[in-house]
Protein backbone atom coordinates (compact mmCIF):
# COMPACT_ATOMS: atom_id res chain seq x y z
CA UNK A 1 0.00 0.00 0.00
CA UNK A 2 1.33 3.84 -0.85
CA UNK A 3 1.78 5.75 1.99
CA UNK A 4 -0.79 8.11 3.67
CA UNK A 5 1.23 11.29 2.90
CA UNK A 6 3.61 11.46 -0.76
CA UNK A 7 5.51 14.21 -2.01
CA UNK A 8 7.52 15.56 -5.15
CA UNK A 9 9.28 18.81 -6.12
CA UNK A 10 9.21 19.60 -9.73
CA UNK A 11 11.87 22.39 -11.07
CA UNK A 12 10.18 24.09 -13.94
CA UNK A 13 11.79 26.82 -16.10
CA UNK A 14 9.99 29.96 -16.64
CA UNK A 15 12.49 31.89 -18.63
CA UNK A 16 12.85 35.41 -18.46
CA UNK A 17 9.67 36.45 -19.82
CA UNK A 18 6.17 36.69 -17.20
CA UNK A 19 4.55 33.29 -17.60
CA UNK A 20 1.51 31.21 -16.70
CA UNK A 21 3.20 27.48 -16.82
CA UNK A 22 0.28 25.22 -16.84
CA UNK A 23 1.58 22.10 -13.97
CA UNK A 24 -1.80 19.82 -15.14
CA UNK A 25 0.12 17.47 -16.77
CA UNK A 26 2.79 16.96 -14.71
CA UNK A 27 0.45 16.63 -11.68
CA UNK A 28 -1.91 14.03 -13.47
CA UNK A 29 1.82 12.37 -13.82
CA UNK A 30 2.29 12.32 -9.93
CA UNK A 31 -1.19 11.41 -9.21
CA UNK A 32 -0.58 8.15 -11.32
CA UNK A 33 2.25 7.11 -9.51
CA UNK A 34 1.74 8.36 -6.08
CA UNK A 35 -1.98 7.82 -5.63
CA UNK A 36 -3.41 5.56 -8.42
CA UNK A 37 -7.32 5.07 -7.15
CA UNK A 38 -6.96 7.07 -4.06
CA UNK A 39 -9.19 9.63 -2.53
CA UNK A 40 -7.61 12.53 -0.99
CA UNK A 41 -6.01 16.36 -0.67
CA UNK A 42 -3.11 17.38 -3.14
CA UNK A 43 -1.67 20.47 -1.77
CA UNK A 44 0.26 22.29 -4.67
CA UNK A 45 3.03 25.15 -2.87
CA UNK A 46 5.96 27.19 -4.67
CA UNK A 47 8.42 28.46 -2.04
CA UNK A 48 8.85 31.66 -3.42
CA UNK A 49 8.00 35.17 -2.86
CA UNK A 50 7.63 36.51 -6.05
CA UNK A 51 5.36 33.40 -7.65
CA UNK A 52 2.17 32.32 -7.62
CA UNK A 53 -0.30 29.28 -8.43
CA UNK A 54 -3.85 29.90 -10.02
CA UNK A 55 -6.50 27.29 -10.99
CA UNK A 56 -7.82 28.96 -14.49
CA UNK A 57 -8.16 28.21 -18.32
CA UNK A 58 -5.76 27.97 -20.52
CA UNK A 59 -5.41 27.80 -23.72
CA UNK A 60 -8.18 30.23 -24.84
CA UNK A 61 -6.24 33.46 -23.62
CA UNK A 62 -7.49 33.50 -19.81
CA UNK A 63 -3.48 32.93 -19.45
CA UNK A 64 -2.91 36.05 -21.21
CA UNK A 65 -5.50 37.74 -19.73
CA UNK A 66 -4.69 37.15 -16.41
CA UNK A 67 -1.25 38.59 -17.01
CA UNK A 68 -2.91 41.42 -18.68
CA UNK A 69 -4.89 41.94 -15.57
CA UNK A 70 -1.87 41.61 -13.38
CA UNK A 71 0.75 44.75 -15.15
CA UNK A 72 -2.79 46.61 -15.02
CA UNK A 73 -3.31 45.91 -11.08
CA UNK A 74 0.77 45.75 -10.90
CA UNK A 75 2.57 47.99 -12.66
CA UNK A 76 6.25 47.26 -13.43
CA UNK A 77 7.15 50.65 -13.28
CA UNK A 78 9.17 52.79 -9.99
CA UNK A 79 6.82 53.02 -7.67
CA UNK A 80 7.52 50.25 -5.63
CA UNK A 81 9.44 50.52 -2.03
CA UNK A 82 10.96 47.15 -2.77
CA UNK A 83 13.65 48.57 -5.57
CA UNK A 84 16.19 45.67 -6.36
CA UNK A 85 16.31 43.62 -9.47
CA UNK A 86 14.91 44.88 -13.13
CA UNK A 87 12.78 47.93 -12.85
CA UNK A 88 9.32 47.36 -11.39
CA UNK A 89 10.59 44.02 -10.04
CA UNK A 90 8.61 45.40 -6.33
CA UNK A 91 5.53 44.33 -7.79
CA UNK A 92 6.71 40.87 -8.00
CA UNK A 93 6.54 40.64 -4.20
CA UNK A 94 3.19 42.10 -4.46
CA UNK A 95 2.09 39.18 -6.78
CA UNK A 96 1.51 36.50 -3.67
CA UNK A 97 -1.26 38.27 -1.89
CA UNK A 98 -3.48 38.08 -5.41
CA UNK A 99 -2.06 34.73 -6.28
CA UNK A 100 -1.45 32.83 -3.60
CA UNK A 101 1.55 30.26 -3.06
CA UNK A 102 -0.31 27.66 -2.44
CA UNK A 103 -3.44 25.53 -3.97
CA UNK A 104 -5.08 22.65 -1.97
CA UNK A 105 -7.18 20.46 -4.66
CA UNK A 106 -9.27 17.45 -4.08
CA UNK A 107 -8.19 14.40 -6.01
CA UNK A 108 -10.77 11.63 -6.61
CA UNK A 109 -9.97 8.15 -7.21
CA UNK A 110 -6.22 8.94 -8.29
CA UNK A 111 -7.13 12.03 -10.60
CA UNK A 112 -7.33 16.11 -9.78
CA UNK A 113 -11.12 16.69 -9.78
CA UNK A 114 -10.73 19.80 -11.93
CA UNK A 115 -13.94 21.16 -13.88
CA UNK A 116 -14.05 21.14 -17.46
CA UNK A 117 -11.70 23.97 -18.27
CA UNK A 118 -9.77 24.17 -15.36
CA UNK A 119 -5.98 23.97 -15.55
CA UNK A 120 -3.57 24.40 -12.41
CA UNK A 121 -0.99 26.73 -13.33
CA UNK A 122 2.31 28.48 -12.09
CA UNK A 123 2.10 32.04 -12.33
CA UNK A 124 5.30 33.88 -12.50
CA UNK A 125 5.86 37.57 -13.18
CA UNK A 126 9.39 37.73 -12.27
CA UNK A 127 12.12 38.08 -14.85
CA UNK A 128 15.07 37.82 -12.43
CA UNK A 129 14.34 34.78 -11.51
CA UNK A 130 14.07 31.48 -14.35
CA UNK A 131 13.80 28.72 -12.17
CA UNK A 132 11.27 27.80 -10.15
CA UNK A 133 10.20 25.00 -7.73
CA UNK A 134 6.50 23.52 -7.09
CA UNK A 135 6.51 20.94 -4.43
CA UNK A 136 3.64 18.64 -4.97
CA UNK A 137 2.08 16.54 -1.72
CA UNK A 138 -1.03 14.27 -1.62
CA UNK A 139 -2.73 13.32 1.27
CA UNK A 140 -4.41 10.03 0.81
Amino acid sequence: MADAFTTRVLDIRTGTTETVYDLTADIDAFLREAAPGRDGLLNVFTPHATAGLAVIETGAGSDEDLLAALRDLLPADDRWRHRHGSAGHGRDHVLPAFVPPHATLPVLGGSLELGTWQSVVLVDTNRDNPNRQVRLSFLG
